[in-house]
């Protein structure tokens, strides 16, 4: 198996395991006496903040430790991490497990990066990591459906077994992968690239950007299922048209570079603030949802793109520690958005907490939109 598809996989699965509790959530709290499906995802929640521990105080050490060793033992604590879950007795040993699982996570994902670049063929970079990167839309498409069908076939604990084969099997394909051998590096603390010009308003982007996302999509399965009346089957397609939509929309990538990221970020926000506003309106609607999801995802991906691609061009010489910001404030903003959005859910209902997903992005535009203005003016005050 070619390294790229492996490390394609590994993506995957640290994706799966983060997605995957809200299609099943409710099938999840069945097994737990008195427990809800919002009790049930503040174990993503603590997922989430757990990965972001980790992304800063661990993932600055696996160049360090070697990538390839790194990711190993990565994968090694997700496979503790998720046969726990499997076999967890009450609620709180689930949220334990998950919490280890983002530990693994958080260190996962930089090594996973890092590896792509150097099993990259010279000066295919770019292209080697985009086939990575899209282990991601494979998560959504294969493995959150699937495993939302799994559940309703046989269990809900034979998901998270079935993952934690994965990343055994992986972890033994990557012991069994050639890495060219690199120098020791001194880690470098993520905190140093606050310094950076410009990076924290792309930070508070990728704030509202998150925690408008992550705070809905976890309560979309629950919705799906308990209000709507969905099978927990049914339930997976939502999240199976928001995939097919994150990786239809790639070609349009192009469009940005065109364009360029300051004059694109706009639109984009704009576009998914009413994204937003129309999931409030098909809240009730039933199958409308599935549809909504489809454009949910393409333009999430839009914005991802151009988020990514402003972090990464702020600073090359510091990218690594930038990005390890990045995924640090991606999974607070998957934490905070999980935990903030649960009582607007239970007490107020799911289309409340889609205009509230629409109030986390204005933030996001209104910045775009500055930076925009300021960037016209700048272009006018060089012609003059």
């Amino acid at each position: 198996m070619k390294p790229v598809w492996v490390l394609m996989c590994a993506i995957a699965v640290v994706g799966a395991n983060s997605l995957v509790l809200s299609p099943i959530a409710a099938d999840v709290a069945l097994d737990f006496v008195e427990k809800s499906a919002p009790d049930v995802m503040l174990a993503s929640a603590v997922y989430g903040g757990s990965t972001a521990v980790s992304a800063l105080f661990l993932a600055p050490r696996a160049d360090q430790m070697g990538l390839k060793r790194a990711l190993i033992v990565a994968l090694v604590i997700l496979v503790i991490a998720l046969f726990i879950s499997a076999l967890a007795p009450s609620l709180d040993v689930l949220t334990f497990a998950q919490g280890l699982a983002g530990i693994g996570a958080g260190l996962a994902l930089p090594a996973t990066y890092g590896l792509a670049a150097d099993v990259s063929p010279k000066g295919q970079e770019s292209a080697t990591l985009g086939k990575v990167l899209t282990g991601w839309t494979l998560s959504l498409v294969a493995g959150v459906s699937f495993a939302a069908v799994l559940a309703d076939l046989l269990h809900w604990r034979a998901v998270f077994g079935l993952m934690a084969a994965l990343s055994a099997g992986l972890s033994v394909l990557i012991w069994k992968m050639q890495v060219p051998q690199r120098a020791a590096v001194q880690a470098v603390s993520p905190f140093k690239a606050f310094r950076v010009p410009g990076l924290l308003p792309i930070l508070l982007a990728v704030v509202c950007f998150m925690s408008a996302f992550y705070g809905l999509y976890a309560y979309l399965g629950a919705h799906l299922t308990t209000i709507l009346g969905f099978s927990t089957g049914m339930a997976g397609l939502g999240a199976l048209t928001y995939g097919v939509g994150f990786g239809m929309v790639a070609p349009l990538d192009r469009l940005i570079d065109r364009f360029g990221a300051t004059r694109a970020a706009p639109v984009v926000f704009g576009a998914l603030l009413l994204v937003y506003l129309l999931m409030a309106v098909c809240a009730g609607q039933g199958l409308a949802i599935f549809g909504v999801c489809l454009f949910w995802g393409a333009v999430n991906h839009m914005g991802l793109n151009i988020l990514v691609g402003q972090m990464s061009a702020l600073s090359p010489s510091q990218r690594g520690a930038i990005l390890g910001l990045y995924s640090a404030t991606t999974y607070v903003a998957m934490f905070v958005g999980t935990a903030a959005f649960r009582p607007v859910f239970e007490t107020q209902g799911f289309a409340v907490a889609s205009v509230l997903s629409a109030a986390c992005v204005a933030p996001a535009l209104i910045s775009a939109l500055w930076t925009l203005r300021r960037s016209g003016h700048a272009v006018v005050s060089a012609a003059e």
